[in-house]
């Protein structure tokens, strides 16, 4: 099942992909929003409703917004594959090198994603993510994916020159981590250690991976992210970027206003974000 967050007709909803339509959701199982459908246990309702139901919207009359639109959390993984951190010089971490995102970085699919004002540095880092379904302290590495509600395509968006400096800065400028375009139910992915990511600029391939070469798979991120802190139905989670990176090139290679960048992610989809320069 594909759960996806979107507006139609003025009012913030949410629902589940059929064919190239959604089945609206919220009303059918009396939750407002997406995260609390997932706090509320409401997997097998949503299921349910959504096989029972005819879609009411089409998918391209939609504006998308994130997956989880205001989540408690956003933990994001840093330097987690290899080649990544060979590429830009770095050691591996002894464990998950984890730092936090604010939710209104995040934007939803074929959004503007927006390049600061005040930087020309910014750079995309494609990403698998995961929504959590059932929270937990202390999760064991071995019942994690148990945890887990679904997979969703991230970017990382990155202001390079800020990120120097302080990585909290660097990664939490508005509107620069586009998230969806929907979650894809965790039992039509059974290892997601077995997904391929490509990230393509301007049709370009510029990342591309499998996620079996991640250095801490998503048990050990999860279990690992639930020892510092209670996670939570509806927390996302982004585990990392491969190599290719935009500051590692040379010369670097920055995305600009005008640019359309797309990440893919095989059972899943792909995100779509067009980068626009901040109004101010």
């Amino acid at each position: 099942m594909k759960l996806l967050s979107f507006v139609a007709g003025g009012r913030q909803c949410f629902g589940a992909v059929s064919g190239n339509g959604v089945v609206t959701l919220h009303d059918k199982i009396g939750q407002p929003d997406l995260r609390a459908a997932l706090a509320a246990g409401a997997m097998e309702a949503m299921r349910k409703a959504a096989q029972d139901a005819k879609p009411d919207h089409k998918l391209g009359d939609l504006t998308f917004l994130p997956v989880i639109p205001s989540p408690n959390k956003i933990l994001c993984a840093g330097v987690n594959y290899r080649a990544h951190a060979a590429e830009i010089g770095r050691e591996l971490p002894k464990q998950p090198s984890m730092f936090i995102r604010f939710a209104d970085t995040l934007i939803g699919h074929d959004g503007e994603m927006i390049r600061p004002s005040i930087s020309d540095n910014f750079d995309f880092e494609g990403e698998l993510a995961l929504v959590i379904g059932k929270g937990g302290r202390h999760i064991k590495p071995e019942q994690a994916l148990d945890h887990v509600a679904g997979y969703t395509c991230f970017v990382d968006g990155s202001v390079r020159d800020y990120q120097k400096f302080s990585v909290t800065s660097g990664k939490n400028f508005p509107g620069t981590g586009p998230l969806g375009p929907w979650l894809v139910t965790s039992d039509e992915i059974s290892d997601p250690s077995r997904l391929t990511l490509s990230t393509r600029l301007n049709g370009q391939q510029v990342q591309h991976a499998t996620t079996d070469q991640l250095i801490y798979a998503i048990p050990q991120i999860v279990a690992f992210c639930s020892d510092f802190t209670a996670l939570s139905p509806g927390d996302v989670i982004a585990t990392g970027t491969p190599e290719g990176v935009g500051h590692s090139r040379k010369p670097p290679l920055w995305m600009k206003p005008g640019d359309v960048l797309e990440v893919e992610i095989s059972g899943i989809g792909t995100l779509r974000a067009h980068v626009v320069e901040e109004r101010v």
